[in-house]
């Protein structure tokens, strides 16, 4: 029957698929027993990647409405990629958007209306010719992604269309082939009915962004797969079942279908024949004494099934990789192979900041060693089925998986925060189910063989209703193997059944512990949480300590992997990663899409090392006599690992060990360190430090990696160190400076600047602009969000305008020392007081006192920032490092001695901000590159510092990097303290209260400036 595409059917619910193929599952065949054990490229399948001919068009009504007839020539049209967006190739623009539909504002619509007259339509055309060995055989065509729906001829004939962006299309072509070169054509639109179902919090573009090919089958064919496994109670004996489903061309019948069994070490366990009966074709195969597959060991075996025809001939094999688990709720408890189980988790888009969602196998690679590298053992795909060689990496690396169909309705009822389903869809609409459905059917379908996969997911944020409840009964119909997951029920609690598991989005720590103490009936995982914004991720601690607290809860997943941000060209040609909004985009959602515990271009963000430390299924518990190890991994043993402890004395190693310790999961171990007890008796600052190396390389890290580590830091009292003596100061108290001179050296205060002016050290001078009380710090994403500007910003005033009320001048023996009295404008009441007490050897103690006052809002940092010249920009510390922490998210960071600059000591994040600050801080020493400069060092308690090429206020103003200034400084800011960086959430979530500083006490803290 011939079929004429109408233009209608993108606006009509009930057209989402014509002429497409039944889904199935993603498994590979070859012809050949030697092709599937090789694993070699298929020879059945011919890519049509590459350049195909294009054109664009604004809208539908501009378009070549005939190009894809036989005569219509297209070689005066230009090239475009596939796969490849659109928009990130010269055509059109990228549109970011978060919970908004992205035409709000601008047309006045309602689902499933789509605005025609801004509905860009992408004109693909491909020549290709049918390889030799493919030659009459039937031929089809698939599409793995295409965004969001599209039309398809072959040599002038209407093929088929089908809408959802992120599962395969798949059409027969071998009614229309002819000899020779065929012309492919296929017309995309970004805007269809399905795009009121994807509504996801990403970047909206269009076009071919998956892999396209051609594909034939062999005379006999498996077409679907569906492989399951099955374990006895005590784990012993396993089953594997298979049923196929079988399509036959030409004369030739079945003879026989055998299946074959191998480990992982290529020896055959069990085999036996696939069973027919009444059409359905059915496997069965028994295993004793199984290795189990799990995220810590995912072992895979190998299923082999191979069809024969009439005459005896081995037609196609089918080569399956087979994980024994079983996932199951048992007394309200997640279990995966009879254990709790814990998701240390994060959501997943696929991105990369030059190809947006068309992600290639190296950035997939890239991707799972990551993951692994740092301790997650979990990802929800958010919030579309990713491509199928993402779930063969997490079958095969071990990651648990939440696979989450392609549904997303955010803007139809959350509106600038409130919820108002008013015109929500799906919903309870009968008229949805459908197209809802079907997705769900090919997600399905397609990843049902993943062992990885534990939990499917009936989309996010779509709010609640019967559809989504009958597409969560779907999945426990066709595979009661899985739990089901949606976490919009806690909007509708009429719709609790929808979801195994109760789910929920950036709850508060004591929002989790009321309903886990409560006696729920549900365990509990955080789908969201930590929204790792910018500078973020303070405070993970609160939610990562419920892990051993409540049997209930089971973990909980980051929002999320990667930052959003593409590359873009200034007006100078210097490429930057934009955000929402940067590429002329409205309605925008701005920096919004810049979550990521990895930067855009896949480098690790500092935010890692927290995720890392607290994800570590280890906990090394040091002290001064040995280890104590506590292993909480499910399954493994440490004997993959070995037991490094060294021993540093104020930052230098004196001591390093080995040992080789097995420790059961689930249980506790101690190893006692071999150092003699003379070695820690001298005075000073002692730290303990232990970690696990991997003994050996694995496939996503060398060995030696370090997996988990664990300080211990005491000190040994001594005598108190003797003061160093330089010399006589000889003071100047002049009109308007305070001089003081001593050996090499010289220190000059302002009575009319009302600070230090001068250190002149050997005559070079260090103070390039004068230190000054900082209040303020450059606000990050979360400051934003929960309106830090607004409800602090007098301190940012107080930061840039203060009075100098009094100095005094104090001279003794071996001291001398200035001090600075502060008034500030916010309030009569707040005095800020800053002595200098230079020493004879040159140094400076500089101490700061603040005076509180009642009724102000909360400091964001109390400090002291100076500059020194640029030329000083290399940096060492000793302090908690490696990488910036603060003090809601310094747990992952470690005492040790780092080096860096001033310029890389800047993070990373798209929007400039607060970033680079150590807690700690011990000493930090500023040097040229001929390592000269100045030390500053704690007196008493450990401070914190900053070194960067900004002041906290030109960050500020910084829209994106290449705003800020030349540098002419380097900007040191010696802090007190410093609030935390919050994550709870971006757009509300204050930092927890105990890492705030409150304005209305008093606020002192001291530090020393020596020459080095």
């Amino acid at each position: 029957m011939t079929i004429n595409p109408e233009i209608n059917w993108l606006s009509d619910l009930q057209v989402f698929a014509v002429n497409r193929l039944p889904a199935h599952s993603d498994h590979y065949y070859y012809e050949t027993l030697e092709e599937a054990r090789s694993a070699s490229p298929m020879k059945l399948r011919h890519s049509l990647n590459g350049h195909w001919k294009f054109a664009y068009s604004i809208n539908p009504e501009s378009r070549p409405k005939t190009f894809f007839k036989p005569d219509f020539h297209t070689a005066s049209w230009g090239d475009i990629t596939v796969p490849g967006h659109i928009q990130l190739q010269g055509y059109g623009k990228p549109q970011y958007v978060n919970t908004m539909y992205p035409w709000d504002g601008h047309h006045d619509i309602r689902p499933p209306e789509i605005p025609m007259d801004d509905n860009p339509v992408g004109s693909y055309v491909k020549m290709f010719t049918v390889p030799a060995h493919m030659e009459d055989k039937p031929l089809y065509i698939s599409f793995q992604g295409v965004e969001s729906a599209f039309y398809v001829w072959l040599n002038g004939k209407f093929v088929g269309y089908s809408e959802d962006t992120f599962t395969p299309a798949e059409f027969e072509l071998t009614p229309f082939l002819i000899e020779g070169e065929n012309k492919l054509a296929v017309e995309v639109y970004q805007r269809s009915t399905g795009s009121w179902l994807e509504d996801q919090d990403f970047w909206r573009m269009s076009g071919i962004f998956r892999d396209v090919y051609l594909y034939t089958v062999p005379e006999i064919h498996v077409y679907d797969a569906f492989i399951k496994t099955e374990l006895e109670a005590d784990f012993k004996k396993g089953t594997l079942l298979a049923d196929l489903k079988l399509q036959s061309f030409g004369t030739k019948s079945i003879s026989k279908i055998t299946a074959e069994l191998y480990d992982r070490n290529g020896n055959l366990v069990a085999m036996n024949h696939v069973v027919e009966k009444d059409g359905e074709w059915t496997l069965s195969l028994e295993l004793d004494h199984p290795k189990l597959w799990s995220a810590e060991n995912p072992y895979l075996y190998k299923l082999y099934i191979q069809v024969f025809n009439e005459e005896g001939r081995l037609v196609e094999v089918v080569p399956q990789k087979v994980g024994f688990r079983r996932f199951e709720l048992v007394d309200k408890i997640m279990r995966i192979n009879g254990e709790r189980i814990v998701f240390k988790g994060v959501n997943r888009h696929e991105f990369n900041c030059r190809t947006g969602r068309a992600i290639t196998k190296e950035d997939m690679l890239w991707d799972i060693q990551t993951l692994k590298r740092n301790n997650m053992n979990a990802v929800r795909t958010s919030h579309y089925p990713n491509q199928s060689y993402w779930y063969e990496l997490c079958d095969e690396y071990g990651i648990y998986v939440i696979d989450e169909m392609n549904l997303e309705t955010h803007g139809s009822w959350q509106k600038l925060m409130a919820v108002d389903p008013s015109w929500n869809i799906p919903g309870n609409k009968p008229e949805w189910e459908n197209i809802v459905m079907d997705r769900a059917v090919s997600m399905y379908e397609r990843d049902k063989n993943h062992p990885s996969i534990l939990i499917w997911s009936c989309g996010n944020e779509s709010y609640a209703g019967e559809v989504i409840l009958n597409v969560s009964k779907y999945f426990k119909r066709v595979d009661p193997s899985r739990l089901v997951h949606y976490e919009g029920v806690f909007h509708n609690r009429k719709y609790n059944d929808t979801s195994d598991m109760e789910s929920r989005m950036y709850a508060k720590p004591v929002e989790i512990e009321k309903y886990l103490s409560e006696n729920p009936e549900k365990p509990y995982i955080s789908c969201e949480y930590m929204h790792a914004m910018g500078n973020s991720l303070g405070g993970m601690y609160k939610y990562t300590d419920l892990e051993q607290k409540y049997p209930m809860y089971q973990g909980g997943f980051i929002w999320d992997y990667i930052d959003q941000a593409l590359r873009k060209k200034n007006k100078y040609g210097e490429e930057f990663l934009a955000y929402g909004g940067d590429f002329g985009d409205r309605p925008t959602d701005y920096g919004f899409c810049t979550n990521g515990i990895v930067y855009a271009n896949r480098e690790l963000s500092p935010k890692m090392q927290e995720v890392k430390y607290l994800y570590q299924n280890f906990k090394l518990l040091p002290d001064e006599n040995g280890v104590t190890i506590r292993n909480e991994s499910l399954f493994s043993d440490t004997s993959d690992y070995v037991l490094e402890c060294i021993v540093y004395l104020e930052g230098k190693e004196l001591h390093r060990e080995q040992h080789y310790v097995v420790v059961a999961p689930q249980s506790e171990g101690r190893v006692e360190f071999e150092w003699s007890a003379g070695m820690v008796e001298e005075a000073g600052e002692y730290c303990i430090h232990t970690s696990f190396k991997l003994k050996e390389s694995m496939p996503w890290a060398d060995a030696g990696y370090e997996m988990a580590f664990g300080q211990y830091v005491f000190k040994v009292n001594g005598a108190e160190e003797l003061k160093v003596m330089g010399g006589d100061l000889r003071v100047v108290n002049g009109d308007v400076n305070i001089g003081i001179h001593g050996q090499d050296f010289k220190v000059i205060f302002s009575k009319a600047v009302g600070s230090l002016v001068s250190l002149n050290y050997a005559g070079k001078e260090m103070i390039a602009l004068p230190p000054a009380p900082l209040f303020w710090r450059a606000t990050t994403d979360n400051d934003r969000g929960f309106a830090q500007g607004f409800n602090s910003g007098l301190w940012y005033a107080a930061s840039l305008a203060r009075k100098c009320v009094a100095v005094d001048l104090v001279e003794e023996t071996d001291q001398v020392s200035v001090g600075f009295t502060y008034k500030l404008s916010i309030h009569n009441d707040v005095e800020v007081f800053i002595r200098y007490t230079v020493l004879v050897d040159g140094s400076v103690i500089v101490k700061s006192t603040y005076q509180g006052a009642e009724n102000l809002p909360q400091l964001p940092i109390f400090a002291v920032s100076f500059k020194v010249p640029a030329d000083y920009d290399q940096i060492e510390w000793y302090a908690m490092g490696p990488e910036e922490n603060y003090s809601d998210r310094a747990m992952g960071a470690r005492l040790g001695v780092f080096k860096n600059t001033a310029s890389s000591n800047v993070s990373g994040y798209v929007v400039p901000q607060e970033s680079g600050n150590r807690t700690g801080v011990r000493r930090l020493d500023v040097m040229n590159d001929r390592g000269q400069g100045i030390r500053i060092s704690s007196t008493s308690e450990p401070v914190e510092c900053n070194v960067s090429p900004y002041t906290a206020f030109e960050l500020e103003n910084a829209n994106h990097p290449y705003e800020l200034p030349e540098v002419h400084y380097t900007v040191v800011s010696v802090a007190g303290q410093q609030m935390g960086v919050g994550g709870d959430d971006s757009w509300g979530a204050p930092v927890q209260e105990e890492h705030l500083i409150p304005a209305n006490q008093e606020l002192e803290f001291e530090f020393k400036i020596q020459r080095l």
